[in-house]
C-alpha cells in the first residue's frame, strides 16, 4: 500500500527514478525477507530506502514486525508488540497505524498463539473445502450426497 501510494505521488510529481523503482514488476522485492534477497534485489531496496523515506519506514516496521516470532514467552511477545504498535503509531506511515489500531483491538488474539502455539489454519481449510463444494454443488438434490462429498475427497 505503501509502494501504491509513492508510485502514485512520484507520477504526479514527473520523479522518474522513483517511478521505476516502485514499478509493479518491482513489488515483490518489498514483500521478500531480507535474507532471501539476491545481490541485486539488496542493492535496488538499498536504492529505494534512500531516496524514499516513507518506503523506508515501511520496510523497518515490517523487518522489525517479523522479529516478533523470535519471542520465547507470552509477557516478551505482549511488551514486544505493544512497543511495535507504539512504534508504528509515531511512523507517520498511514498504512501501518491502520494495521497498529488493528492489532491492538486483536492483541489477545494474537498473544494466544504464543500461549498454546495453535492456529485455525485446519478449520480455515475445511471452511474453504465446504465453500468450494457448495459453489461446485449447486443445483445437488440430495443433502446426503453432499455430505458424503465433503466428508470424503
Amino acid at each position: 500500500m505503501t509502494r501504491e501510494l509513492e508510485l502514485n505521488k512520484a507520477r504526479k510529481e514527473g520523479n522518474d527514478e522513483l517511478i521505476e523503482l516502485t514499478n509493479c514488476h518491482q513489488r515483490f522485492i518489498l514483500l521478500k525477507n531480507k535474507n532471501n534477497l539476491t545481490e541485486s534485489q539488496s542493492q535496488y531496496l538499498k536504492k529505494l530506502c534512500e531516496i524514499n523515506k516513507p518506503i523506508y519506514e515501511a520496510m523497518l516496521l515490517k523487518e522489525s514486525f517479523l522479529k516478533i516470532y523470535d519471542c520465547q514467552t507470552t509477557e516478551e511477545a505482549q511488551n514486544y508488540l505493544e512497543n511495535w504498535i507504539a512504534g508504528a503509531f509515531a511512523s507517520g506511515v498511514e498504512i501501518f497505524r491502520t494495521i497498529a489500531e488493528s492489532f491492538r483491538d486483536k492483541m489477545g488474539y494474537i498473544i494466544n498463539w504464543f500461549k498454546r502455539k495453535i492456529s485455525s489454519a485446519i478449520s480455515e481449510g475445511i471452511n474453504n473445502k465446504i465453500k468450494r463444494l457448495k459453489r461446485m454443488a449447486y443445483g445437488y438434490k440430495d443433502i446426503y450426497y453432499f455430505r458424503f462429498k465433503f466428508q470424503h475427497p
